[in-house]
């Protein structure tokens, strides 16, 4: 996750990285159970978090995307889908919560990087979130990498963070305010 860091922060964006787990006292990897308990917590933590951030003086508040990889991936979107300060999310083999077209207020621009061999997320999550946003007449961006599992390694690595920062400079960076 600090490869990704290091990269947008070398080209002028400015990133913070969130602990949700730390709010919970969550170790390691959640199971479903604990992600399922948790999961409002978490997404409060992602708000407190854009919070924070939209008042610090190199952050400009109209340009908030967010990044999240898996659980992560889960929770920015559902963020996101209630929250208008986020106008773009880069997500990594994640998806929308089921339940959360009960909820959605919102849809923003969206790159979805999955694998199609993701055994731990399948690859079907992105096809749904593809629908909703097509439902919703929103921007995306998607790419399934043939081969790939709930990571990504060398070239499907390579262009996944390729795609990722020009998504978030066609977004975030050349959006009039």
């Amino acid at each position: 996750m600090s490869e990704p860091a290091s990269m947008l922060a070398s080209h002028g964006f400015v990133v913070h990285v969130v602990h949700y787990f730390d709010r919970t006292g969550t170790t390691g990897v959640a199971d479903k159970q604990t992600a399922v308990r948790n999961f409002p917590a978490w997404g409060k933590t992602v708000w407190d978090a854009i919070s924070h951030g939209a008042r610090q003086p190199e952050v400009d508040s109209e340009r908030i995307g967010l990044l999240g990889f898996s659980l992560g991936a889960y929770l920015a979107l559902s963020v996101a889908a209630v929250d208008a300060r986020v106008k773009a999310v880069v997500e990594f083999f994640g998806g929308m919560p089921k339940e959360m077209p009960l909820f959605i207020r919102r849809l923003c621009p969206t790159l979805i990087l999955h694998g199609d061999h993701d055994s731990t997320v399948p690859v079907s999550e992105a096809y749904h979130l593809q629908q909703l946003l097509e439902k919703k007449s929103m921007p995306y961006e998607m790419q399934i990498y043939r081969g790939a599992g709930h990571s990504f390694t060398g070239d499907a690595w390579d262009d996944a963070r390729r795609r990722t920062l020009a998504f978030l400079e066609r977004h975030l960076l050349t959006q009039p305010v």
